[in-house]
């Protein structure tokens, strides 16, 4: 037994590095996809929103939808690094036919997530780089 004391804090040192960089991985990659998902549904809330306004109208206050949460524009962004500039302005659609179907169109594009760790322990997160989010849209039927 004597020669067994202190091997499990020496079995715990040479494990907590891993422990401690799954979790940075994990922390990171779930910061990601709450960024992701409040995008996602900041821009549903915006299309879903000009849904019911008529064709080029309230374009402002839709942008301020998908950025702040609001139409005013006021209080800080829903995400870290969203501004006004990277909406761009909706479009409406017309698809003729029996009925008439009218759309619209709203889109985020160019954000980039900003990582709080760019790595640890020697290994990098994301390629040691931030990660530019693919567009992020959605299109809704318009009501009038």
């Amino acid at each position: 037994m004597k020669n067994q004391r202190g091997v499990a804090l020496v079995e715990f040192a040479l494990v907590l590095p891993f422990l401690l960089l799954l979790t940075f991985i994990v922390t990171e990659f779930g910061r990601a996809m709450y960024q992701y998902n409040a995008l996602t549904k900041s821009v549903r809330d915006a299309t879903r929103y000009l849904s019911t306004q008529m064709p080029g109208t309230h374009v402002t206050e839709a942008k301020n939808l998908a950025v702040y949460g609001n139409l005013t524009g006021s209080g800080t962004p829903l995400v870290p690094g969203l501004t006004i500039a990277k909406v761009q302005d909706p479009t409406w659609q017309t698809v003729s036919g029996t009925p008439t179907i009218n759309t619209v169109r709203i889109t985020i594009s160019g954000y980039t997530f900003q990582p709080l760790f760019s790595g640890a322990f020697g290994a990098t997160f994301f390629g040691g780089e931030s990660i530019t989010f693919s567009p992020i849209s959605a299109t809704m039927r318009t009501y009038l």
